[in-house]
């Protein structure tokens, strides 16, 4: 009897310790996706006012009228979501899409505010901030999180009328790089395409 316990939690032991390993990973992925995401954006798309998305085409837009920091105006757009999510996708996919933007805003206003570097071509920002951004919400999917922002409400329209998601979040993106180039230059939904692509 002693011994079938003994061999019991001797078989529970790597099962367990799988499960810290899993987690520990989805964790480094969640906090490394959500800093590359920021410094993608920070460094290499906002300076040239080209946003990488729905949501950092409204903190865009919200900067360039209000002067608010780019950190901050992204959490403001996204924070207006999280009630929607909270209530449609659960507790914990909401945390940890709280948490990725929470902690891409803070990188976007830490290098916003600290690092003054001389900006490249727009050719050479635009690849390395749309690869160095898209590694980012790659690590964000795999960590099961979002990069926040318009895939929430595109996740919401599409389950209630039955569209595809991909083409509602299109949609969306696209009425917002139209107004984003309208108010500041008409280049912007060119850039952002290519930084969708």
């Amino acid at each position: 009897m002693g011994k079938g316990k003994r061999n019991d939690r001797e078989k529970n032991v790597p099962e367990s310790s799988s499960g810290l390993i899993k987690a520990s990973v989805s964790f480094f992925c969640l906090l490394l996706g959500a800093v590359l995401q920021g410094a993608a954006m920070a460094l290499f798309l906002f300076p040239h006012s080209v946003p990488s998305g729905g949501a950092a085409g409204l903190a865009i837009l919200i900067h360039h009228w209000f002067r608010l920091n780019h950190g901050i105006s992204l959490w403001l757009v996204n924070a207006f979501f999280f009630l929607f999510a909270l209530r449609h996708f659960g507790y914990m996919w909401t945390f940890r899409t709280i948490f990725s933007v929470a902690l891409a805003s803070f990188t976007i206003s830490t290098l916003s505010g600290q690092m003054r570097l001389p900006h490249g071509p727009l050719p050479f920002d635009l690849f390395a901030g749309s690869v160095i951004f898209g590694a980012g919400v790659g690590l964000l999917i795999r960590a099961g999180a979002s990069s926040g922002g318009m895939v929430i409400p595109a996740l919401l329209i599409s389950e209630r009328k039955n569209w595809s998601p991909g083409k509602v979040l299109f949609g969306i993106n696209l009425f917002i790089y139209l107004l984003t180039s309208f108010v500041i230059d008409y280049k912007i939904v060119l850039y952002a395409i290519l930084c969708q692509f």
